[in-house]
C-alpha cells in the first residue's frame, strides 16, 4: 500500500506526525482515522495491518502519534484523556480539508473511547468501530496502579507501561473522573461496531458488552475469536480490518472511485482536483497523482507539476539515447538522466528577453554505463538535444484553453 507521511497542528499548536496508507490503484472510497491504544504507536504492527486490510477494501487511512508518543510532537505528561479525543477530531479536520471528509473513525483500546467522543464532534462521521474498548476511560488507572500513591502526593510520578516508563500527572487522573463514556455511548447517533477478543485479559469482554448495551442501533458486535488486547497475531489485525472494512462500507458514501477515468480518451491526459492541491491524473489509461510540498500548502503526497515536466524531459532523453544506440549498435548497457528544475528571474540574467518574466532552466545531467569511446559519449551528449520533449521545450508553443461541458 502507498504510505504518505503527514505532520498536522493539533489545538495546541504542535506538530503531530501521521503516516495516510492508500489504495494501490484507485482513490479511497471513503477515509478513516485510525486511533492507537494508550501510550502505543501510529507504527505498531497491529495498526499497520489494520490499515492494510481497509486499504486493500478502497479506504484511505489515517493512523496518527497522539501528543507525545511515537514521533509527533509535545509533552506526554501534559495530556490527558481529553487531549487525546482533541488530536483525534484534529487529525479527522485536517484530512477533511486536504482529502475528503472523514466518514469513518475507528479506535483501538482507550482510542475506542475516544473515538467514540470524537464523533460528537465531527458531523461527516457516519460510523465509528471499536477494538478492545474499555466502557470507561478510567479504566486505564490500572495500568497505573504502581504510582497512583505518588500520583496523589506529589502530583506526578513515573510509571511503567508495556515496558516503558511515563511521567504521568493528576490532571490525567482527575481527567478520567469526569469523563461521562456511557452518557456519550448513548448519545452517539452513528453506527457503531465493537469488536473485542473474549479472553483479552487487558481489557475484559464485559467492557464490549457495557459498550453494546448503552448504544442504540445500529450496532453491532464481533468475537476476535483467541485474540490477544494488542491484536499481535497479523492475521488477527487483518481480519479486524477486513471486518471493519466490509461492515463499514454500507454507512460511508463509497463513492465509485474510477467513474470518470473510464470515459477519458485514450491519448488525453486529464487531471481532477477536488480539495487542496492533490490531484488525480489519468494519462492514456495510467493513473497519477500530483500534488504541492506541505510548505505550499499540500500534503506532499504526490510529484509536483515541475516534477512531471521535469521528469518528461529525463525519460525522453533517456528513451532517445537508447534507441539511438541500438541503431548504431553501440554497447550501451544503461543511461540514467538527472534533471533539475530552477528559475532565473530578469535581473539574474542579462541574455534574456527584457519583456519576460523569468527564464526556466532545466539542468540535465547524464550517466552513460558501457563499453564506449569518448566519440561515441560525445555523440550520446549531442544527441539528448535532440529529444522530442526537448524540442518541445525550446519551441514556440502555443496553449489554447476552452471551457467544457459540465
Amino acid at each position: 500500500m502507498p504510505t504518505r507521511r503527514l505532520t498536522f497542528p493539533n489545538a495546541e499548536g504542535s506538530m503531530l506526525s501521521a503516516h495516510l496508507d492508500l489504495p494501490v490503484e484507485c482513490e479511497p472510497i471513503s477515509y478513516v482515522v485510525l486511533a492507537h491504544c494508550f501510550t502505543c504507536s501510529k507504527d505498531s504492527h497491529a495498526h499497520r495491518s489494520i490499515a492494510r486490510a481497509m486499504t486493500h477494501a478502497g479506504f484511505g487511512v489515517l493512523r496518527f502519534d497522539f501528543t507525545g508518543l511515537g514521533q509527533s510532537a509535545g509533552e506526554f505528561a501534559a495530556t490527558n484523556f481529553s487531549s487525546n479525543v482533541s488530536d483525534l477530531v484534529a487529525a479527522a479536520r485536517y484530512i477533511g480539508e486536504h482529502f475528503a471528509p472523514v466518514e469513518l473513525l475507528v479506535g483501538h483500546s482507550l482510542g475506542g473511547a475516544a473515538a467514540i467522543l470524537a464523533a460528537h464532534e465531527l458531523d461527516a462521521v457516519k460510523a465509528v468501530a471499536t477494538i478492545g474498548a474499555p466502557s470507561e476511560p478510567i479504566h486505564v488507572k490500572k495500568h497505573l496502579a504502581a504510582g497512583l500513591a505518588s500520583i496523589r502526593e506529589s502530583g506526578e510520578a513515573e510509571v511503567e507501561v508495556a515496558g516503558r516508563t511515563f511521567l504521568v500527572r493528576q490532571h490525567f487522573l482527575d481527567n478520567l473522573e469526569i469523563i461521562r463514556m456511557r452518557e456519550a455511548i448513548a448519545g452517539l447517533k452513528r453506527a457503531l461496531l465493537i469488536l473485542h477478543a473474549p479472553s483479552d485479559e487487558t481489557v475484559n469482554i464485559e467492557n464490549a458488552t457495557r459498550i453494546f448495551k448503552a448504544a442504540s442501533h445500529p450496532r453491532s458486535f464481533i468475537a476476535l475469536d483467541q485474540a490477544d488486547h494488542l491484536l499481535s497475531c497479523r492475521e488477527d489485525a487483518e481480519f479486524a480490518g477486513q471486518v471493519i472494512a466490509s461492515w463499514a462500507q454500507r454507512y460511508v458514501s463509497a463513492r465509485p472511485a474510477a467513474d470518470w477515468r473510464a470515459k477519458v480518451p485514450a491519448n488525453r491526459v486529464v487531471a481532477r482536483t477536488e480539495r487542496g492541491f492533490r490531484t488525480e491524473l489519468m494519462a492514456n489509461g495510467f493513473a497519477l497523482y500530483a500534488d504541492e510540498p506541505a510548505d505550499l500548502g499540500g500534503t506532499d503526497t504526490g510529484p509536483t507539476p515541475y516534477d512531471f515536466l521535469a521528469s518528461g524531459l529525463a525519460a525522453c532523453t533517456s528513451m532517445t539515447l537508447r534507441m539511438y544506440a541500438d541503431r548504431k549498435e553501440w554497447p550501451l548497457q544503461g543511461v540514467e538522466v538527472t534533471v533539475e528544475h530552477s528559475r532565473s528571474h530578469n535581473k539574474d540574467c542579462e541574455k534574456m528577453d527584457p519583456d519576460a518574466p523569468h527564464l526556466d532552466h532545466f539542468r540535465r545531467s547524464l550517466r552513460i554505463e558501457g563499453d564506449l569511446s569518448d566519440e561515441q559519449r560525445q555523440r550520446l551528449v549531442e544527441i539528448a538535444d535532440r529529444c522530442p520533449v526537448h524540442r518541445t521545450l525550446e519551441s514556440t508553443v502555443h496553449i489554447s484553453t476552452e471551457l467544457g461541458e459540465r
